[in-house]
C-alpha cells in the first residue's frame, strides 16, 4: 500500500473549504438572528429564514466534503500508476479534450 502524499494545493483547498464552511454557517446564523435588520413583515421573515436554512444546509454539505476529502471539484484524478508518469495528475475534462485535439 502506498503512502498518500498531501501537497500544497491540497492543503490550500482544504483550508479554503474550512474557511467557506465558516462563512456559510456564520451567514446562516446571522440571517437567523436578523443581524442585518431586515423588515419584520411575514414575507421578509420567510425569505430570511429560507436563506438561513439554505446557507446552513450548504455549509453542512461543504463541511461533509471537506471531512470526506472530496476537494477536487470537477477535476478527475488519474490512477496512481498513471499519476507517477504524469507531472499534472489533475485535469479538467476541458483540458483533457484540448490535449487530445493537440495530439491529433
Amino acid at each position: 500500500m502506498s503512502e498518500r502524499k498531501i501537497g500544497t494545493i491540497h492543503v490550500l483547498k482544504m483550508l479554503f473549504g474550512i474557511f467557506m464552511v465558516i462563512v456559510y454557517l456564520g451567514m446562516a446564523f446571522l440571517m437567523a438572528i436578523n443581524y442585518f435588520g431586515f423588515s419584520t413583515t411575514a414575507t421578509w421573515n420567510a425569505i430570511r429564514w429560507f436563506f438561513a436554512v439554505m446557507l446552513a444546509l450548504y455549509g453542512i454539505y461543504r463541511c461533509y466534503r471537506v471531512i470526506k476529502g472530496d476537494g477536487t471539484y470537477g477535476m478527475r484524478v488519474y490512477d496512481e500508476e498513471e499519476a507517477e508518469n504524469d507531472e499534472n495528475q489533475y485535469t479538467t475534462y476541458a483540458d483533457a479534450l484540448k490535449k487530445k485535439e493537440i495530439q491529433k
